[in-house]
């Protein structure tokens, strides 16, 4: 384990979802890397699409990066990969695993995060004991076409209040608005393109890490 329970929260600040239109391994662990160099403090591999052999190839890198890092490593649905790739843990949504079968699966020390899709949902993820919760999207976005509608701040906000476990926001999120989900209570950004296809991931991290400072 890369990153306990005490300093999950700390290791949500910024952090970045890999999108699985890269399909190089070899140009997503570079991004990843250059993240890193910018304060990339958590990194969920995304690989939906990606054939098993690759996706293993990939988390087994940035399992690699990410522990000599000291980075929070996360497998976004594949409860398999994370334990093929000795991950931190994993992020499930509502069509994966319950949390509590991962739970089963990974062990006590593991960290699991959820998006939750509704308040009943929320609930039994948190009794379950899923660790944070990636409430979105903030904002309107394309990045993830089965998204819903845009929450709003205000929304947000409500939820952060409402539990008592890290919860971190995601979607449509760039430096220039995200000031307002620091503000809500968050306990840190989630961002997929404006690091991920950034020109220079490092100075985008590195600026999501300004609006938080």
């Amino acid at each position: 384990m890369t990153v306990t329970r005490a300093r999950l929260s700390k290791a949500l600040r910024c952090y970045l979802v890999t999108d699985p239109g890269v399909e190089s391994v070899e140009r997503t662990v570079e991004i990843c890397r250059q993240s890193i160099d910018g304060g990339v403090t958590a990194i969920q591999l995304r690989a939906k699409g990606w054939p098993d052999r690759r996706a293993l190839e990939a988390a087994l890198a940035l399992r690699a990066l990410c522990a000599k890092a000291g980075v929070l490593f996360l497998v976004n649905d594949r409860v398999d990969l994370a334990l093929a790739s000795d991950a931190d843990g994993v992020h499930l949504g509502v069509e994966d695993l319950p949390v509590e079968v991962a739970r089963r699966l990974l062990g006590e020390e593991a960290i699991i995060g959820y998006s939750p899709e509704g308040e009943r949902d929320r609930a039994e993820a948190l009794r379950h004991g899923a660790d944070y919760l990636g409430v979105g999207p903030v904002y309107a976005t394309a990045t993830k076409a089965d998204a819903g509608p845009a929450l709003g701040v205000e929304r947000f906000t409500e939820i952060v209040r409402s539990v008592d476990v890290p919860v971190i926001g995601i979607g449509g999120l760039k430096p220039d608005n995200a000031r307002a989900v620091r503000d809500a209570g968050a306990a840190g950004f989630a961002v997929v393109s404006a690091i991920f296809y950034a020109d220079d991931p490092a100075a985008a991290a590195r600026a999501f890490n300004e609006v938080w400072q």
